[in-house]
């Protein structure tokens, strides 16, 4: 049985002038603004965003929220149950979050976690670590925006040890909000680069914005930064001003936790690190410099906030890459010739910009030509990048011959420009949209081959992984 996380008269309390009308009838175990995923016991949070979330309070009240929070003028329907009547239901989910982090014991940590890319997988270690150590809460997948970071705080239970929170930003002045919510005792930005820039007009203004995160420290926190940024000196200025203490990780020796050691596989990376004083070996089973380099910013942060580092980082030995972000399946691409035959997917569908895309074109070079023989891109548009979008992708090309790709597949208008640069023997297909492109992916496959597919999400090409996976189907031989 699900504990009671909230008492209904703890969420009166906690949201100035709310009304109560009526009293659920179960205990609250939860909060949703997804009537999708509620699950019973869950209070059903009626955002104004993409949908009005009022036209689904009477649905929530069947699949069983314990109540819902509404907009004072909500019209009562038959069915509806309990209701907390508040001015504004997102302005009530931020005030239940300071409420929440609020009750947090003075022993419970908090780490915040922003940056151009690594932000998720960072967040994902960090969550491992720590969950070796005591009891962890951490933000779902990638909620990290204006209804993202509130709602992860109003479901952290009291008693929580250690917490964990994804802030993202696409504007100036987002972040600065969200933090001031969360307030962390250590803040990692994982690194700066071009992405957002339809919002921005430079590099500079993006890592302005992505320093905000310093701004909502507890007295005394940390600010880790990665040391080979071009924009470490900015970042530390702004971390200054807020008062933290500075704490440098990276690949170079001049940081303050760096690697004195990182041998590469294609399916792991063996890292000795130097933390403080200590010296620690451990294994990171998610491949890629990469994300070797942002492990050292988790390496950083258990040091900072007082946690046996050893111990913690122990766990990445056993953390896969999540669906979307690097995630590897092997394809059943059985032939007549070849009945145990076999391909390598890797999933990277879930987002991208310049810095990501080169970093897992990077990752893809690793893998042994003995076992994959073929190097097969699939790349979608990076979203955002503004008047530069053009450039940027064309700009992708050193990074494609490097990886030494065989051939490539794009979708999206701003990679027709990269597609069109390439010379004609690598050149797979192009597809405005990945129902285009599906046909003739599916077609090209073979045993022996890896395909790496990356975009933006907004490129839709996880469904070009999930049609992969439904034309071959999983092999049985481990990776």
């Amino acid at each position: 049985m699900t504990a009671e996380l909230w008492t209904w008269n703890e969420l009166i309390a906690a949201m100035p002038g709310c009304v109560a009308d009526g009293r659920p009838a179960a205990a609250i175990t939860g909060f949703s603004i997804d009537t999708r995923s509620l699950s019973p016991g869950d209070v059903f949070v009626a955002l104004q965003d993409q949908r009005d979330g009022h036209e689904f309070v009477t649905s929530a009240a069947k699949a069983g929220a314990a109540a819902a929070i509404v907009a004072r003028g909500y019209q009562r329907i038959a069915g509806d149950g309990a209701l907390l009547r508040v001015d504004d239901p997102l302005r009530a989910l931020e005030h239940l979050g300071v409420a929440a982090r609020a009750r947090l014991s003075s022993k419970a940590r908090v780490i915040a976690v922003t940056g151009s890319a690594g932000k998720t997988g960072t967040k994902d270690m960090l969550r491992a670590c720590l969950g070796r150590l005591g009891k962890v809460h951490a933000s779902e997948k990638s909620y990290n925006n204006h209804w993202g970071v509130p709602l992860t705080l109003v479901r952290m239970p009291a008693d929580t040890q250690y917490a964990v929170f994804e802030i993202g930003m696409n504007h100036p002045g987002e972040i600065r909000p969200l933090v001031k919510l969360v307030r962390p005792h250590a803040a990692i930005i994982t690194t700066v680069e071009a992405v957002h820039l339809a919002h921005f007009n430079s590099v500079e203004e993006i890592a302005d914005a992505k320093a905000e995160i310093f701004s909502g420290l507890e007295p005394g926190g940390s600010a880790i930064i990665k040391r080979a940024s071009p924009y470490f000196d900015r970042l530390a200025a702004h971390a200054h001003v807020d008062r933290a203490k500075v704490i440098s990780f990276g690949l170079a020796s001049n940081a303050d936790v760096y690697a004195d050691k990182i041998e590469q596989s294609a399916e792991a990376s063996e890292i000795t690190a130097r933390i403080g004083v200590k010296i620690i070996s451990y294994r990171l089973a998610i491949p890629g410099s990469h994300v070797a380099e942002n492990s050292l910013a988790v390496a950083a942060a258990l040091q900072v906030i007082g946690a046996d580092v050893e111990t913690a980082l122990g766990a990445l030995a056993g953390l896969p890459p999540p669906d979307g972000r690097g995630a590897r399946v092997l394809l059943a691409t059985r032939t007549v010739g070849d009945p145990t035959g076999h391909a390598l997917l890797i999933d990277e569908s879930y987002n991208a910009n310049p810095a990501s895309m080169r970093a897992a074109l990077a990752t893809l070079a690793t893998l042994p030509r003995d076992r994959f023989q073929r190097r097969i891109v699939v790349l979608g548009d990076m979203l955002e990048l503004g008047v530069q979008a053009g450039e940027l992708h064309r700009g992708l090309k050193p990074a494609i011959d490097a990886a030494g790709a065989d051939l490539v597949f794009a979708c999206g208008p701003n990679m027709k420009g990269l597609y069109d640069s390439l010379r004609p023997a690598i050149k797979g297909s192009y597809g405005e949209t990945a129902a285009e492109l599906e046909p003739a992916l599916l077609a090209e496959i073979r045993a022996r081959d890896v395909v790496m597919v990356k975009g933006s999400n907004g490129l839709k090409l996880g469904a070009l992984v999930g049609a992969l996976r439904r034309r071959y189907g999983e092999a049985n031989n481990p990776l």
